[in-house]
């Protein structure tokens, strides 16, 4: 269950049926070890896993559907741990952002699923409750979550403005009555409280009422009071999550690196924006992802907005927060992809997903032969949820004939010639 501790896949079936027409045979795709295989899915689940041809032999009918994955890199999904669902693609409206229920869940259904395509199976979204949306807007959220059963996994944050003092007491009640309606993930903002800390506590409190996890928006430009917050997650066995912790990289070197030991070890991730923030969240750099990770803390990435007033131009795309890891925060290709699939997934309390046989069938195929290709060009996709073909995207690239493409064997692309 999203949002839920991780729990090992099950051992894969010792007799699977090959015969199931609901199964599907995903045919000569590569992996990121250089083999080319063919993977057969069923239940939801990674059936089989043998080099290309091998699992063909009964031909479609014994395998059901077959997918030609010829040309395609074969991925762990990726999974979304930031968006934000009820401000996604306003940017173009005028005059303020509608929060009507209607508004908000096309919104949100629409953002999940240009979202799917780019390869996000599962999207956390952050939700504002309580002000003049009341909880209007959670509900429309969960209203296209239930509309997107069977295509991606949309779950919530309930995101408070205040919850101290005596206007924080509504707030309070709203938090309680989020978590009831449906909020998997209890959040907000504390840096915009009077009282940052009792915020804090407050989430805490009502987080370990319910179970849930916690996922708070912070700057992280104070090491006091990231060094208290940390003091109070320790105990919550349900997890703790930042983001985005862009000031913590303008830290004194010494300073951040201590904070994030006390990160690490009270088990706290941290979820980076290399796209941009989000709303109320300052965009002035990604977290210290490097600085994070050799201390021990799991770094996940995220998009941020998505085409909202705090950056009209969100894509909402997984690879394209790995490759800016990649190439500008000095990331391995392979450990900028784990950020948004492997340590995506495990912010989220999904379980873990390999392309071998038992794990379950979340993934995403991308046009290419080596991971640093995909994440520079990854134009055509196939995106695969619960073990069936939810999403693809086709790009053609065609170019004028030349004698220089013909002398020099170059590889092209497309459908007929331009004259």
């Amino acid at each position: 269950m999203p949002d839920s501790q991780p729990q090992p896949p099950p051992p894969p079936s010792s007799s699977p049926d090959p015969a199931d027409p609901s199964s599907l045979l995903l045919c000569g795709a590569r992996l990121t070890d250089g083999r080319t295989v063919d993977v057969r899915l069923g239940g939801g689940r990674i059936e089989a896993v043998g080099t290309a041809g091998s699992l063909a032999a009964g031909g479609t009918r014994a395998c059901g559907a077959r997918v030609d994955l010829g040309g395609y890199l074969l991925l762990p999904a990726p999974a979304e741990p930031h968006a934000h669902a009820d401000t996604a693609l306003s940017a173009d409206a005028e005059g303020p952002v509608s929060y009507e229920p209607q508004d908000v869940q096309r919104r949100a259904t629409e953002a999940a699923l240009l979202q799917l395509g780019h390869g996000a199976t599962a999207v956390r979204a952050h939700v504002r409750v309580g002000d003049v949306q009341g909880l209007a807007a959670l509900a429309a959220v969960l209203q296209a979550r239930r509309a997107l059963r069977g295509l991606a996994e949309l779950t919530t944050v309930a995101m408070p403005r205040v919850l101290t003092g005596m206007a924080g007491a509504d707030g309070l009640a709203v938090l309680r009555d989020a978590v009831k309606m449906g909020a998997s993930v209890v959040g907000g903002r504390p840096d915009l409280d009077p009282d940052p800390t009792g915020y804090v506590e407050a989430v805490l409190e009502v987080a370990s009422e319910h179970g849930c996890p916690v996922d708070l928006h912070t700057d992280a430009g104070d090491p006091a009071r990231l060094a208290r917050l940390a003091a109070m997650a320790g105990g919550l066995r349900s997890g703790v999550t930042l983001s985005p912790c862009g000031d913590l990289g303008r830290l004194p070197s010494e300073v951040a690196s201590r904070t994030a030991d006390q990160l690490a070890a009270a088990g706290v991730a941290v979820v980076c924006l290399p796209q941009g923030g989000c709303g109320g969240v300052d965009r002035r750099g990604a977290a210290p992802v490097r600085l994070l990770r050799a201390a021990g803390v799991r770094v996940a990435a995220g998009s941020g907005a998505l085409r909202d007033v705090s950056n009209p131009v969100g894509r909402g795309d997984p690879l394209e927060a790995a490759f800016l890891l990649a190439s500008r925060y000095g990331l391995s290709p392979e450990e900028a992809y784990d950020t948004v699939s492997g340590s995506a997934r495990a912010v989220l309390g999904l379980p873990e997903v390999r392309v071998e046989a038992g794990f379950p069938a979340e993934l995403l195929a991308v046009r290419g032969d080596r991971l640093a290709g995909v994440l520079s060009l990854a134009y055509s996709r196939v995106v695969v949820h619960q073990g069936r073909v939810v999403a693809r995207t086709s790009a053609v690239r065609e170019f004028c004939s030349s004698a220089a493409s013909v002398e020099l064997g170059l590889p092209r692309q497309g459908r007929g010639q331009l004259s």
